[in-house]
Formats: structure tokens, sequence, C-alpha cells
């Protein structure tokens, strides 16, 4: 994950739609965590949270099962994002 300034919620909100896109790639057809789509996508986790709770907001992601024992969720494409 990458780590550095924080940057403000202006500019990560500017980007939602692009990585709305990128995030229903990674998740393809299996669920992963928010570690593991900050990794995949190269940005801090704080703003793959942000993301997703806008894209579960909207319905295009949710939670499925129980939370792993790191205490995250995984999140995988609702049948409208597919």
């Amino acid at each position: 994950m990458k780590v550095g300034r924080l940057r403000d919620v202006r500019e990560i909100a500017r980007e939602e739609r692009i990585m709305a896109d990128r995030i229903l790639e990674i998740l393809g057809n299996e669920a992963k965590t928010i570690p593991e789509i900050a990794e995949a996508l190269g940005a801090p986790g704080n703003e793959v949270v942000y993301w997703l709770m806008t894209m579960r907001r909207y319905g295009k992601v949710e939670e499925t099962g129980s939370a792993n024992d790191d205490g995250y969720f995984t999140y995988a494409k609702t049948a409208e994002a597919k």
C-alpha cells in the first residue's frame, strides 16, 4: 500500500468513478478484503474504504460472509454490477 501525505477528501472523491471501474475489475468473480484491493490498486486503504463505501451505497458491491481473523470483510460485485 502507498504511504504518504493524506489527501483531501475532495481529491479522493474526484477519482471515485475511475476507481470504481478499477475495483470492479479487481474483484472479477472473487471477493476481496480492503487490504487486498488496496494492494492491487496501489492505493492507501483509507481511500479504498471511501470508494468501496460509495460503491456499497449505490449497490455496486456488497459485504460477503463474516469478517476474517484480521477483522476485514470481503467485498464482491453485486448482481447489478456484473
